[in-house]
Order: C-alpha cells, then sequence, then structure tokens
C-alpha cells in the first residue's frame, strides 16, 4: 500500500504533463494553421490588389461627403470609372482629388477605380496624404497598383512596352498614358478620364462615345467603350503599327482622329456625328473652353452665363498641361473656383483650409 500510494503522485505528474503536451501541441498546430491561412489568402488576394484607403481620420474634415448608398437604392451600372496615373506621383493635386471626387459623386452607384504606377511595389498600404484620406470617405473610390506589364499583356503594345523602356523618347509620359487608355477600354470596358477633368453629370448613357476637342480633332481625354469594342482594337493596331513619339499628339489626339475617319470613311469630322455604332460628340460635352482659351477657366463669371455655358457638358476638361502654373482664386468667382465650389465640395474645402 505505501508503494502504490507513493505511484500515485507520480502518475498524476505525466497525466498533467501529457496534458500540458497535448494542449501545447494544439496551440502550435492552431498557430500554424492560423498563419498559413493568412499567407494564402494574402496571395490570393495579391491577383486582384487594391490599396486599402485610410479610415483613421474622420470624414467631417472633409464635409460634405458623399453618402453610403443604402439597399433601396439603384444597382449599380456595369462599367467602371478608371483614372490612371503614369508618372511615379503619389501625391495627388488638388485638381486630382476633384476629379476622382466629382467622378464620384456623380456615380455613387460606380466604382471608381485610380490606377497609379507609383503604387506598384507589393505595399499593401497608401502613403500618408491628404488626398488619400480625402478620398476614403467614397465608398465607391478604390485605389490600384498600375501594372503596365500586366496591363498591355496580350494585346498588340506588349512588345511596344518592352521595347518603349529601351529607349528615349520625348513624350513618353503621354505616350504611355494614351496606351494605357485604349488598352483598358479594351480589355475591361467602362468611362475612362483624364485626372484634369471637373465631372458635372453622370456619363453612364453615354456608351462608344469620345468627344470632338475642336474642329476635326478628337479627344481621348474622356472614352467610354464596351470591352473588346472593335473601334479600340483598331487603335491599338493604329497605335503599333504608325508609332511615331516625336510628334505630339500623334498616339492621341491624331491617332484617334485618324482611326475614326477610316471607321466611317471620311475625311473631315463633322459636330456631333455617329456612324457604326462609334459617336463624336461635340465639343461642348466634354471640351467647352477651347484649349486656345484656357485662361477662361481663372477668369470671373456669373452662374446664369456659367449655367449657360455648361447646358450641355457632361464634365470640364481643365487643360492642366497648358494651365497648372496658374494661381486660382479659390473664394472668387472664377469659373475654375465655381466648378470646384459646386462638384468637389470635399476638396474645395480642403483648398479654402490651405
Amino acid at each position: 500500500m505505501p508503494r502504490m500510494s507513493n505511484c500515485l503522485p507520480k502518475r498524476t505528474t505525466v497525466l498533467l504533463n501529457c496534458r500540458l503536451g497535448a494542449l501545447f501541441i494544439l496551440t502550435i498546430s492552431f498557430v500554424f494553421f492560423a498563419f498559413v491561412m493568412f499567407y494564402w489568402r494574402a496571395g490570393e488576394d495579391a491577383e486582384g490588389q487594391f490599396y486599402s484607403l485610410p479610415t483613421q481620420n474622420r470624414c467631417e474634415q472633409f464635409l460634405p461627403c458623399l453618402p453610403h448608398p443604402t439597399a433601396d437604392g439603384p444597382a449599380p451600372s456595369p462599367g467602371d470609372v478608371f483614372f490612371v496615373e503614369t508618372s511615379e506621383r503619389i501625391s495627388p493635386s488638388y485638381l486630382f482629388t476633384c476629379s476622382v471626387e466629382s467622378a464620384a459623386r456623380a456615380h455613387p452607384g460606380t466604382r471608381v477605380v485610380v490606377l497609379m504606377k507609383g503604387l506598384a511595389n507589393g505595399d499593401v498600404s497608401l502613403p500618408n496624404h491628404w488626398g488619400f484620406s480625402l478620398l476614403s470617405f467614397f465608398p465607391n473610390v478604390e485605389i490600384r497598383p498600375l501594372d503596365l506589364s500586366e496591363l498591355f499583356s496580350g494585346t498588340p503594345l506588349a512588345n511596344w512596352y518592352l521595347q518603349a523602356q529601351q529607349r528615349w523618347e520625348p513624350y513618353f509620359l503621354p505616350v504611355l498614358s494614351d496606351a494605357c487608355r485604349i488598352v483598358i477600354m479594351w480589355k475591361f470596358g467602362g468611362i475612362y478620364l483624364d485626372t484634369d477633368f471637373i465631372v458635372l453629370k453622370n456619363l453612364k448613357n453615354l456608351t462608344n462615345a469620345l468627344g470632338i476637342q475642336s474642329h476635326d480633332m478628337l479627344n481621348g481625354a474622356f472614352l467610354s467603350f464596351k470591352p473588346k469594342h472593335e473601334f479600340m482594337e483598331l487603335c491599338m493596331k493604329d497605335f503599333v503599327e504608325n508609332y511615331n513619339s516625336w510628334t505630339w499628339g500623334h498616339q492621341g489626339p491624331l491617332l484617334l482622329t485618324r482611326v475614326f475617319k477610316k471607321w466611317c470613311s471620311i475625311t473631315n469630322i463633322q459636330n456631333a456625328m455617329s456612324c457604326k455604332g462609334v459617336s463624336a460628340l461635340s465639343s461642348e460635352a466634354f471640351y467647352p473652353i477651347h484649349w486656345g482659351e484656357w485662361q477662361k477657366l481663372f477668369e470671373a463669371i456669373s452662374s446664369l452665363d456659367l449655367q449657360k455655358l455648361l447646358k450641355n457638358t457632361y464634365a470640364v476638361h481643365v487643360w492642366n498641361k497648358l494651365s497648372h502654373g496658374t494661381r486660382l482664386q479659390v473664394t472668387s468667382q472664377a469659373l475654375l473656383a465655381q466648378l470646384h465650389s459646386q462638384f468637389c465640395p470635399a476638396t474645395y474645402v480642403k483648398m479654402k483650409r490651405d
């Protein structure tokens, strides 16, 4: 009996040790399983990676903001709105955020996708910049890295892009932007807008359309096409076959004009014309201010005259290449200031504070 009683503590200790060991093994197994699942999901998400917008700042800082869509609202229309930044810039300007904000407000049921080359580095967190914080309050805005090799893959522009990186070209960034927009329209369809547009109205009723910049000249700052459309396919082919990076606009407005004339078998583009299902909208639709008169954007205009000017306008192109060095009096009656105030009020509040 004494021997048996002496053995009991030992057996109890062994049993306790076994239980603790089993519990330890289970814990390690659970942690390992969670670790594997985390990285498996991370790898899965990387294929369609988008940058999570910061939410730590309060929306009131940039009021007024866009309300979240409700379940009772209209179903989202097919096709996204795309913006593209082909430089390495990752600090959005006032005009950049105004463009995205105005598009998000005009299309509350549509995803607004901002593709930025400078973010294509594998990091899933956005830089700490007020522009990203402001855009975070628009639930339909997504910021995504722009992977150019992936974008051009499977298109006639894939080899062009590989070769273009190996040589110097005077207008490479605008040419790269021209390439991106026609490939995006062909691959995905939807709406493309330059980052110097202020959107006034919903654009989803415009399909297979682009705008007339001026007499006998189209512009690709706005494009709206169904995916895999033949017109965009012809644009990609012309881009490669008639490539000329040394003439400004040859791969952009001039390309679209060439292809449209061939598409319609015409020598001159008439105002607001359509053929074979593709529409060339009048200049007032997107370019109510002619590029040669861009200074008017900074001149005072009455609200009544502004309303008359933009009566048939969907979005206003600001011609940032020409106007970017001009100072805007934010609280004035300048045409551009009024557009900011009405169509991107959150950006406008930030501009006034700064």
